[in-house]
C-alpha cells in the first residue's frame, strides 16, 4: 500500500476543510492509505480562545518522526504575509533528524493553503513552502492545469498550479467553496497517483 499524509495547520477552519478535500481524493486512488494529521497548536490557551482559534479539530496531532513513515506528505498552511504559519514553521524545524538522515529523500511533497484576501500570498506561501521540501530532497507536486476548475472566470475562485487554495474573506467567513474542494480533492488524488508509481 502507498502511505499519504495529509499534514496540516488550521486556525479557524478553513485549511481542515481543504484538508479533509485533499484526503478524500487521495483515498480515492486504488492501493493508498490515508492519514490526516495537524501540528500542534503553539499559541497559549488563553490567547487561542480570545483570539478565536478553533481548538476542537478532529484530527490528531503529529509528530516530526513520523513523516518518514509516509510515500507522500500533502501539507497544508494558511498564509501568514505571504507565508506559512508559525505554527507550520515550528513543526518542520523539528526534522532536523529526518534531514540528517535523509529519510525524506524521493517522497513526494505538495502543499495547499488559504489567505483571508484574493491576493493575500497564496503562490508565495506555496513556493516558499517548497524550499523546506527541497531541503528535504522531496518530489514537488503541484495541481495542473489539468483541473479545468483552475481557469474559471465565473467566480472569485483560490487555486493555483502550484497547489489548491481558498479565500476566506477578511472576517473569515468566506468557507471554500465547491470549486476550491474539487481543486483539493484533485491534488489528493494527483499526489496519490504520483506517489504509488514512485513507490512501485
Amino acid at each position: 500500500m502507498t502511505k499519504v499524509l495529509v499534514l496540516y495547520y488550521s486556525s479557524y477552519g478553513h485549511v481542515e476543510v481543504l484538508a479533509k478535500a485533499v484526503a478524500e481524493g487521495a483515498s480515492s486512488v486504488s492501493g493508498v492509505t490515508v492519514d490526516v494529521k495537524r501540528t500542534p497548536e503553539i499559541v497559549p490557551e488563553e490567547v487561542a480562545v480570545k483570539s478565536g482559534l478553533k481548538l476542537d479539530q478532529e484530527a490528531p496531532v503529529a509528530d516530526p518522526a513520523e513523516l518518514e513513515n509516509y510515500d507522500a506528505i500533502i501539507f497544508g498552511t494558511p498564509t501568514r504575509f505571504g507565508n506559512m504559519a508559525a505554527q507550520m514553521r515550528n513543526f518542520l524545524d523539528q526534522t532536523g533528524p529526518l534531514w540528517m538522515s535523509r529519510a525524506l529523500v524521493g517522497k513526494v511533497g505538495s502543499v495547499f493553503t488559504s489567505t483571508a484576501s484574493q491576493h493575500g500570498g497564496q503562490e508565495t506561501t506555496i513556493t516558499s513552502f517548497h524550499t523546506t521540501l527541497l531541503h528535504h530532497g522531496m518530489v514537488i507536486v503541484g495541481l495542473p492545469y489539468e483541473w479545468e476548475g483552475a481557469s474559471i472566470m465565473s467566480e472569485l475562485s483560490g487555486g493555483t498550479p502550484y497547489g489548491a487554495s481558498t479565500i476566506t474573506g477578511a472576517d473569515g467567513s468566506r468557507m471554500p467553496s465547491d470549486n476550491e474542494l474539487e481543486g483539493a480533492k484533485f491534488q489528493g488524488r494527483h499526489v496519490a497517483k504520483i506517489a504509488a508509481r514512485l513507490a512501485s
